[in-house]
């Protein structure tokens, strides 16, 4: 979404490079710029001021320091203050002393609302919480069964009208919610989502239905959806519900798409409440917290590494990337472990989305398409695979490449391509770790003389253990003259 962004503040500093002092003509001009880049971003106007005297306060007259030159400490000061406008410290979500704890969710229709409640619950599980949903739309055709289908994806209950009710469209939505509470309560549910209904604009009749909702249930979180494609519109509705209900945080969603980015930048500072969620794809999973200093930090080309070790360590098993991480470097990895840790790198979401995360990508590598069916015909050749083959990929010959390629769909250049590849890797890998040295046949060579003097089968590695030599060892090793006489050996003499 702000890969335009992105490009204009990278060629702002990239200028800025080679000076040695920051004069205010120099400032004035990166202002410019500045301002710019954020009026095509859609910002809203009045926050590209803001942030605008804010940067100028802090950075005219700024001298170089001994460390940084004026585009670093630029960017720094950027960094900070488009931190503090998309909201400074990401939310505290903190619950009820007494359970369960209410979150509203408003929205006009289409915004994402009830998917978003369904990834909302999911959030909360994943935090230990036991959330209940509440089908608070009567009116949309089908909102409830859509909470219901995807709430049983994440395994969590949903609360609403009967069917018969519920298909004729004539149920009462403050009831409903109600109810829902003392529901959670009996059922022991500590987080209760109200997912309520939207209009396609704002009206009277549905700033007072969720007024009513909110005043039946009153929430600890009244959180409004708000669609991330609409620009400057988002704030607008984000205005008009926060003057009704009394907004204690924005969910953004479709952080993943195309749009110009305007209103992440401009909700906070307009609105006065912060940005709690971001969706970030269709998948249940791809939403939590916002963190405003790592988007700032992935707008100024920074990357987000926090972001991408955390998606990491929900992909991968600690054990079984150990395990493979050591086959790796003893050149014993195979086509099996590549192939599990493709499907590992697939749950942390699109390629080109982690290259994005990834700090110090040229620009011309992160602008590179990387589409997810590349990375499926790569699956169904090794899929096409014999599990010796997998194991042993110099088993493969001309023959068995023809068939693999017609398995898989591709062709037997293709899956020449990848054999040669992943050969490649599996040798630069095992020289890093010092393993075997192996010959073409990629067998290990044998002693040209002498017999077998140790027990059949593989022996096991030994890899040896580096530890630092002791006061005394090193003692030992210093000359003569030295070696004697006081501490350390060094010829000073004991106190």
């Amino acid at each position: 979404m702000f890969e335009s962004l992105t490009d204009r503040f990278e060629g702002i500093f990239t200028r800025l490079r080679g000076k040695g002092r920051l004069s205010a003509e120099d400032v004035d001009e990166v202002l410019r710029e500045i301002r710019l880049a954020l009026l095509e971003a859609d910002v809203n106007l009045a926050v590209a001021k803001s942030l605008q005297e804010r940067i100028r306060e802090r950075a005219v007259g700024a001298d170089l320091s001994a460390a940084l030159n004026p585009a670093l400490q630029v960017k720094k000061i950027v960094l900070e203050e488009l931190t503090e406008t998309l909201g400074g410290e990401t939310l505290r979500i903190t619950y009820a002393s007494k359970p369960p704890t209410v979150v509203l969710m408003a929205g006009l229709q289409g915004s994402g609302k009830t998917t978003n409640s369904a990834k909302l619950a999911r959030w909360f599980r994943s935090q230990g919480r036991n959330p209940i949903l509440v089908g608070a739309d009567l009116q949309r055709p089908a909102a409830v069964q859509q909470l219901q289908t995807l709430a049983a994806q994440i395994d969590v209950p949903v609360f609403s009208a009967p069917d018969d009710v519920v298909a004729s469209g004539t149920g009462d939505p403050v009831e409903v919610a109600a109810g829902a509470v003392a529901e959670a309560r009996r059922r022991g549910r500590d987080v209760v989502i109200v997912d309520t209904a939207g209009r396609l604009a704002i009206d009277v009749e549905l700033m007072e239905q969720v007024r009513l909702i909110s005043e039946a249930v009153q929430p600890d979180y009244t959180f409004l959806v708000v669609d991330a494609m609409t620009g400057q519109d988002a704030v607008t509705v984000a205005e008009n519900f926060h003057a009704t209900l009394k907004l204690d945080g924005v969910i953004l969603t479709k952080l993943d798409g195309d749009a110009r980015g305007g209103a992440a930048l401009s909700v906070k500072e307009i609105v006065g409440r912060p940005i709690a969620f971001a969706s970030t794809g269709e998948k249940l999973e791809d939403f939590d917290l916002f963190h405003p200093d790592r988007l700032a930090g992935r707008i100024l080309g920074e990357g987000d590494l926090a972001t991408l070790i955390e998606k990491a360590e929900t992909a991968f098993e600690q054990e079984q990337a150990e395990e493979a991480a050591a086959r790796l470097l003893d050149g014993t990895f195979t086509f099996e472990d590549f192939l599990d840790q493709m499907q590992a790198i697939k749950k942390m979401g699109p390629i080109s989305g982690l290259m994005g995360m990834m700090p110090g990508i040229p620009k011309e590598v992160r602008d590179v398409e990387i589409e997810d069916h590349q990375i499926a015909r790569i699956e169904a050749i090794i899929r096409s695979m014999t599990p010796g083959e997998r194991t042993d990929p110099d088993l493969i010959d001309q023959s068995r490449r023809t068939r693999i390629a017609k398995g898989s769909g591709t062709s037997s250049s293709d899956v020449s391509q990848l054999i040669t590849q992943f050969k490649q890797m599996r040798q630069m890998m095992q020289q890093m770790g010092g393993g075997p040295k192996r010959n073409k046949k990629g067998r290990n060579k044998k002693a040209k003389k002498g017999g077998r003097v140790t027990a059949k089968g593989q022996p096991p590695a030994r890899k040896p253990v580096f530890t630092l030599p002791s006061i005394e060892e090193m003692e030992a090793q210093l000359p003569g003259p030295l070696s004697g006489g006081g501490r350390s050996g060094l010829g000073v003499p004991d106190p």
